[in-house]
């Protein structure tokens, strides 16, 4: 959520940063609304302190004996007028929520606008495979080496659902332990959060209201009162310390979480994304930093090498791309896009998602710090990044790592996870 004391000096400034992410809009009914519920807050602290003081004189005129009947009739009046004045501001109170709750973040302000194609890469790492023989798709090869059952999976759960089984349960079991081993050495918390959350994660996420059909909610007619299958383990991880203030000397607070991710991932499923590109369950290790936001950049920074690194020791060849405004998430204010290569489909697809949301998510879930040199509270910063998501490496690793007789070459660093093993034949 966007600082409203931002907009109310500056909306030209706001204004123009939003456009970026091809919001178009304008402040006037928010200021109008705030300006109005500033002026009826200030006539209801006035009235209250008024009906207080009266009262307060009610016990001394009773003893002198005073008639005090006028002045109950005057108190009921008052109460009257502010009781009706507090529903007016719980009526503009929810305009201006609701109307800050549906903004996008601010991206950073060296983010160009646009979509897509203006996204940079920024770093290209190894070399892009090349091939002897007539290389397969990561689809056949999965088949032919009994990693994954597509078509009983489709049976069990429908379109976009796979099984792994055998060396394909290994393989991804190895991928998702290596992870958390280096998230562990590197100093990060392990966290295993619940499956369903609340509508107050959704929402301090940065993901509901806007982006709340987008995933799949357990059966409950008031969806602020029901529950959701998350999304992605940032969901929880940045709800975690939630109307929370955190003492400043805690921050940086590391943590990671393995879980399986379940989307809707609306569309149609095309040839160029069969197999494991695109599905509505898959497992991702997630990374979170909650930070002091004096070292936000760092931070960010931090989270783009780890993920880079994960991807750079398994072998493979991938780049690293600076999203454009348009391009970045809702609720993140920048995210780089680690993007690993598919040689089948001739692109490049994002394994690792790094983003700084700064105070968006915080202001809407209420996490808070105690800022050492004034005392007071402020907002901290959230970071985010897949460490990493398993559904487009393992494509990436069948079809980069084939051999000509079929077989699959595995990535050292995953060998110890699979007993030594070097080769999936």
């Amino acid at each position: 959520m966007l600082n409203i004391n931002l907009i109310r000096t500056n909306p030209e400034f706001v204004q123009a940063a939003l456009s970026k992410k091809g919001w178009q809009g304008n402040f006037d009914t928010l200021l109008e609304n705030d300006a109005k519920r500033r002026a009826l807050q200030s006539q209801v602290d006035n009235l209250k302190a008024k009906r207080n003081l009266v009262s307060a004189s009610i016990p001394k005129l009773k003893k002198e004996g005073k008639n005090v009947e006028p002045i109950f009739i005057e108190m009921r009046e008052l109460g009257e007028e502010i009781a009706k004045l507090d529903t007016e501001l719980n009526i503009l109170d929810t305009q201006i929520k609701d109307f800050l709750a549906a903004l996008p973040n601010m991206p950073d302000e060296d983010l160009v606008s646009g979509e897509k194609e203006n996204n940079e890469v920024i770093k290209m790492i190894g070399k892009k495979p090349e091939f002897n023989f007539k290389a397969k798709n990561h689809y056949d090869i999965c088949v032919d080496l009994g990693l994954i059952d597509y078509e009983r999976g489709v049976k069990l759960g429908g379109a976009g659902f796979w099984i792994y089984k055998g060396l394909g349960a290994r393989l991804e079991w190895a991928l998702l332990n290596y992870f958390i081993d280096t998230h562990l050495n590197d100093g990060y918390e392990f966290v295993l959060p619940p499956h369903m959350l609340n509508y107050a994660a959704g929402f301090g996420a940065g993901q509901f209201p806007k982006f709340q059909d987008d995933v799949y909610w357990l059966e409950n007619e008031d969806r602020t009162k029901g529950s959701f299958m998350l999304p992605t383990a940032e969901t929880a991880l940045v709800n975690m310390y939630a109307n929370e203030i955190i003492e400043e000397n805690k921050l940086p607070i590391k943590l990671f979480a393995y879980t399986p991710c379940y989307r809707k991932e609306a569309g149609s499923y095309g040839s160029e994304e069969r197999g494991m590109i695109r599905g509505h369950q898959f497992n991702k290790v997630e990374m979170v930093q909650i930070a002091n936001p004096s070292n936000s950049k760092e931070a960010f920074e931090e989270l783009v090498n780890k993920a880079s690194t994960l991807v750079e020791r398994l072998g493979l060849h991938f780049r690293v791309s600076k999203l454009a405004a348009g391009d970045c998430s809702a609720s993140m204010a920048r995210t780089y896009d680690v993007e690993v290569w598919i040689p089948s489909m001739g692109i490049y697809k994002e394994v690792s998602s790094v983003s700084n949301a700064n105070d968006y998510q915080a202001r809407r879930n209420m996490t808070r710090y105690r800022n050492s040199e004034t005392g007071k509270p402020d907002f901290v910063h959230t970071l985010n990044g897949s460490g990493l998501a398993t559904s487009r490496l393992i494509p990436a690793i069948v079809e980069q790592f084939q051999n000509e007789d079929g077989s699959v070459t595995i990535p050292e660093v995953l060998r110890k996870y699979l007993g030594g093993l070097d080769k999936i034949k």
